[in-house]
């Protein structure tokens, strides 16, 4: 189980790893390819709202062959009412991995340590791991 909290944890062969998926994901949009999330339920748990990282994640997720669940803040109170660990622990139980937007950076790595299943932070006050990757990925598809 891996996760995604902060690119400072990511080792520079995961970078790789993922750059090059991601480059062949995107040659085989629109094609029979690998569903590596099949049969897998995935939770958007969004604090923040956001249509281009919303949509995003829910349709990676859908290509890759699994199911996105949106969870928005008003249907989840990550850290307010629930203990995050509390919440963590039974969505940890009930779906395959976690995807994250929320404010505070400790609240995506409590989360990640009790739940059990890959996190992916999607959005914090101080950390933006997937928009960065992506930044990485069209400098480099532009510029080679």
């Amino acid at each position: 189980m891996k996760h995604l909290l902060s690119l400072e944890q990511l080792p520079l062969a995961d970078l790789q790893h993922i750059l090059a998926s991601a480059a062949r994901f995107k040659r085989l949009r629109g094609q029979p390819g690998p569903q590596p999330l099949a049969g897998q339920t995935w939770a958007l748990i969004f604090a923040k709202a956001s249509t281009r990282t919303r949509v995003s994640f829910e349709v990676g997720i859908s290509e890759l062959g699994g199911r996105p669940m949106f969870l928005s803040a008003a249907e989840i109170q990550l850290g307010r009412g629930e203990p995050i660990k509390d919440t963590a622990r039974v969505l940890g139980r009930m779906v395959h991995g976690a995807v994250i937007r929320t404010y505070a950076q400790a609240d995506v790595e409590e989360f990640a340590a009790y739940a059990r299943i890959p996190t992916i932070n999607a959005l914090t006050d101080t950390e933006h791991p997937c928009q960065i990757l992506t930044d990485i990925f069209t400098i480099q598809e532009k510029l080679g």
